[in-house]
């Protein structure tokens, strides 16, 4: 028998719940990847998943409750203990604080009955003949390559017992390449994010590869301390990711964060940044294209159940170095007195006149650093937004606008709050992808930044 489709899955699950509302979201992902370390392909990969995400709404004398299930499902029997199990769910629960009117439709999406797209191992025709080719180079060049390519297409299915039927096709693709001398000495690491893997060139990484292992041939100790440094699109991206998923307008409101107020309330309208910073989200943006509509499976500090269905736009949520945004619910909307403005799933920051690359940065650095990526990040202070973390994979010494030599590795302490006020000069923006983050949020794009005092709090011994 043939599997039930995606759309037949979220109408079994409303009939079947039990409660006074319901809502459904079912996601039908295909993924393909590839693996390689010592100059070959160690494995390759495609998986098929389907998720059921049913949450029961209940009203009661105090007010309506929610429980949210969310699991594997490929059957009828399968969909119904997921939905049995929400029921279950909201009928234990107390009423929910971020309570709100579910979002009604009165017709499915265009698209509403197209079948899930999908990928395969086909996606790399002509990425993996070109890594193959970048073996036989690394071979012959005494350089060791060690990576993972990742392909996901997500088909979203969303629907309701108020009538809602959208669906949203998310491809979603990143690579990472790691290059080591047979020595094993140091390393130097790069990676990006793709929505289909045509924009890869092979060449060009493994050309940045052999170009910064060729500045650590010379390494240089340096002692903790502040640093002019150069952070390239990707290690922004680490930061202001952090940021955007702390920029939450409950949590601001109510004294407990980095936009919170001293005296009661939020930031909002206060100038972050002397420097004329935009940071905003687009679901339209062009090569970070993101769901249109709010798919939350369960509420929390960013996003309600509640929610689901509200329709997505640009929203800037730092304008010309001014706050101009936080992340809010209909239900912080209202304690705050702000418009709604949700999470959205990307993430782009310019500073306006950034022009040039990563390079043209650090060609302006008499003495300093300049890193390649950050990684174990974590926070230490939610009231600053002050984060600890280490480099990672090659941080070089600049002089005169030249790379020089590779130094230590640190531990930094840093905001990317205080940051945004700090740094002196920035490239263009270009799509990025975050080291730390990019598995859970691959859709950034970022200047490079160039910050005079960066603070490297103490040497790190990794490697």
């Amino acid at each position: 028998m043939n599997a039930p489709s995606p759309q037949e899955l979220v109408e079994l699950a409303l009939r079947t719940s039990r409660s006074d509302d319901c809502v459904v979201i079912v996601r039908d992902s295909t993924r393909a990847n590839l693996r390689w370390a010592n100059n070959t392909l160690t494995t390759n990969g495609v998986m098929h998943d389907v998720t059921v995400t049913a949450v029961a709404f209940r009203d009661g004398a105090e007010g309506v409750a929610t429980g949210s299930v969310t699991g594997s499902a490929a059957s009828p029997e399968q969909v119904e203990r997921i939905v049995s199990a929400a029921d279950a769910a909201a009928g234990e629960a107390g009423p929910a604080s971020d309570a709100a009117e579910l979002v009604a439709g009165d017709a499915a999406a265009a698209d509403w009955f197209d079948p899930s797209a999908k990928t395969s191992i086909d996606v790399y025709a002509d990425f993996a003949p070109a890594l193959g080719e970048a073996f036989g180079r690394a071979t012959g060049e005494d350089r060791l390559l060690y990576g993972f390519v990742d392909h996901d297409v997500t088909t979203t299915y969303l629907g309701s017992s108020t009538g809602l039927r959208l669906r949203h096709v998310q491809p979603t693709g990143h690579w990472g390449c790691t290059a080591k001398p047979t020595d094993l000495s140091t390393s130097a690491w790069v990676g990006g994010a793709t929505r289909d893997f045509t924009d890869v060139d092979v060449p060009s990484i493994e050309s940045e590869l052999a170009r910064r292992l060729g500045w650590a041939e010379r390494r240089v100790d340096l002692e903790a301390g502040r640093y002019d440094t150069v952070l390239p699109p990707t290690a922004v991206a680490d930061l202001m990711i952090y940021a955007y998923w702390n920029a939450g307008a409950r949590v601001a409101h109510e004294g407990q964060s980095v936009f919170s107020r001293r005296g009661g309330g939020t930031r909002l309208g206060e100038r972050l940044s002397r420097r004329p910073v935009q940071m905003y989200s687009d679901p339209a943006y062009p090569g970070l294209e993101a769901s249109p509509f709010v798919t939350a499976l369960q509420s929390n500090n960013l996003e309600s159940v509640f929610d689901n269905g509200i329709a997505l736009t640009r929203t800037r949520w730092i304008e010309d170095g001014t706050l101009a945004a936080l992340l809010q619910t209909r239900q912080s909307a209202t304690m705050t007195d702000q418009p709604v403005t949700p999470y959205v799933d990307n993430l782009v920051v310019a500073v306006d006149g950034g022009s040039g690359d990563t390079d043209d940065v650090v060609a302006g650095v008499e003495d300093g650093l300049l890193v390649t990526c950050l990684w174990y990040i974590r926070e230490v202070d939610p009231q600053t937004l002050l984060l600890t973390g280490l480099t990672r994979d090659g941080v070089y010494r600049v002089q005169n606008g030249e790379v020089t030599g590779a130094v230590t590795n640190f531990r930094f302490n840093e905001s990317p709050v205080s940051l945004l006020d700090r740094f002196s000069h920035a490239s263009a923006t270009v799509p990025s992808f975050s080291r730390e983050w990019g598995d859970y949020f691959p859709r950034t794009a970022t200047p490079a930044l160039r910050v005079p005092d960066f603070n490297m709090s103490t040497v790190s011994q990794a490697q």
